[in-house]
């Protein structure tokens, strides 16, 4: 029997074989990438491009006149005609006080709303609902609700305070400037009380009782028990909750817009409607963005200080 003789021909270089794991790590990464992408460009369109654009426009020269022509640079020069014009300076001043007013009323008065409603009687759920209707409303219903009430001729604030003996005559409490200011900061006060409610009452909701059952042990007062126990735990969620307050409040626009457009002279103007009113009723668009650019600084500056609180708050 013959025997056959096999040749083996070495083999050429083998092709490496791709990993799968690696193949399945990239297909992943692109994965969430994928996934994020329409986030980023959300930001990058609705953000990032309008505050840069802002941010160019305020250095140049651009109005009504030249908007489609070649804008000049103008450096600081828009920045040096609002820090001159009187009427800034009366809207800053409005801001800050309808901002701390706002807040002081807001917080306070929500802070006593949510220690009532921690505690447990029947139909506290059906009330606090009730309580969110308030901060559930659009902006537009509820100025225009205030609006009608404070109205000079048929309000029925007037009718009440005529009623209870407090005033003898109907007050026009918007268009009186001694009461305009005031009477958007009464507006905005009852708008965000539920929402300061809300976020304090999760926070004392999150408190342990074991705290409060041991100070009851050692025979502290419910007076005591708040200053040692509710108000220390609760510093980082009233340091965020007033961090939101004053960026929202200080940015208000459509409240006063729409209950007195900052009037009557100035007296309720403040810093989003003089902005406003620089752009799209006198058309100064660069004038405008370098006011807008002042308030997006300032409340940057006012990031950086509660960050900075935040920090020694965490390193205590």
């Amino acid at each position: 029997m013959e025997s056959k003789t096999v040749s083996t021909i070495p083999a050429g270089p083998t092709m490496p074989q791709a990993n799968p794991r690696m193949r399945s790590g990239l297909f992943t990464a692109w994965t969430n990438y994928l996934f994020i992408l329409p986030i980023v460009l959300f930001v990058l369109v609705f953000v990032l491009f309008p505050i840069l654009y802002n941010v160019m426009l305020s250095f140049q020269d651009v109005n009504v006149y030249n908007f489609k022509k070649a804008h000049a640079f103008a450096g600081l020069e828009n920045y040096i005609e609002t820090f001159k014009d009187p009427v800034f300076y009366t809207a800053l001043r409005n801001s800050v006080v309808f901002t701390v007013f706002s807040l002081f009323f807001q917080f306070g008065i929500g802070f006593a709303f949510a220690l009532f409603f921690n505690r447990r009687f029947p139909g506290r759920n059906l009330m606090r609902s009730l309580m969110l209707l308030a901060w559930m409303l659009p902006v537009v219903i509820s100025a225009s609700v205030f609006q009608w009430m404070l109205n000079g001729d048929y309000g029925v604030v007037n009718y009440v305070l005529q009623w209870l003996g407090i005033i003898h005559e109907p007050h026009s409490w918007l268009s009186d400037n001694r009461t305009s200011l005031m009477s958007t900061i009464v507006a905005n006060i009852w708008i965000g009380i539920p929402f300061n409610m809300i976020i304090l009452l999760t926070g004392l909701q999150s408190m342990p009782e074991q705290l409060y059952e041991a100070a009851k042990l050692d025979g502290a007062s419910r007076g005591m028990q708040f200053r040692k126990i509710t108000l220390p735990l609760m510093k980082p969620t009233i340091l965020i909750l007033l961090m939101l307050g004053i960026i929202n409040t200080f940015k208000v626009f459509d409240l006063i817009f729409i209950m007195t457009a900052g009037g009557p002279v100035n007296s309720s103007n403040v810093l989003p409607i003089y902005s406003y009113q620089l752009s799209f009723t006198k058309f100064e668009f660069s004038q405008g963005s370098a006011v807008s650019m002042v308030m997006f600084i300032i409340l940057i500056l006012l990031a950086i200080v509660y960050l900075n609180m935040t920090r020694k708050e965490e390193a205590q």
